[in-house]
């Protein structure tokens, strides 16, 4: 990291991950070409879930190189007069893989506990009438990194 002044814990990074609205997941798709789509995420004992359709791109750079990157940036505020910006982000690299059976629904839990609170019950129903037209992976974390500016 450039700026070591910049540098946050890892407790603190797993802070951003654990309170991201949305992350950028960026992966290697056909002929080698990066991708980075954000999307909408879960963290569950240590790890990131997501869901996608039965095929498509981000799917596509899942399963050809699943070695991947996923960015969170937190609060920010941009500050004109010092020509800068408050922010904090993290970084994760790591590891996806397509998960099944009781992780795969989880997940889904997961992320219907996450962006829609309150809705649980309706949440159930719309996994159990969509459970066959989605995959979920997990993101195993390999490294994680944080920085902020904060003052």
């Amino acid at each position: 990291m450039r700026r070591a002044d910049r540098r946050i814990t890892e407790a603190e990074a797993w802070g951003i991950l654990e309170r991201g609205a949305y992350g950028v997941l960026s992966t290697v798709v056909a002929d080698g070409v990066p991708y980075g789509v954000p999307l909408s995420y879960c963290v569950l004992d240590g790890a990131i879930y997501l869901h996608c359709a039965l095929e498509g791109r981000k799917l596509d750079g899942l399963v050809r190189v699943p070695r991947v990157s996923f960015c969170v940036v937190g609060a920010t505020r941009v500050l004109p007069e010092a020509f800068g910006t408050l922010y904090e982000s993290c970084i994760v690299e790591g590891a996806a893989q397509e998960v099944y059976g009781d992780a795969k629904q989880a997940a889904l839990e997961g992320l219907v506990g996450k962006y829609a609170a309150g809705f649980e019950d309706e949440g159930l129903r719309y996994i159990d009438a969509r459970r066959g037209e989605t995959r979920v992976f997990r993101i195993d974390v390999v490294c994680l990194s944080g920085k902020a500016r904060r003052a």
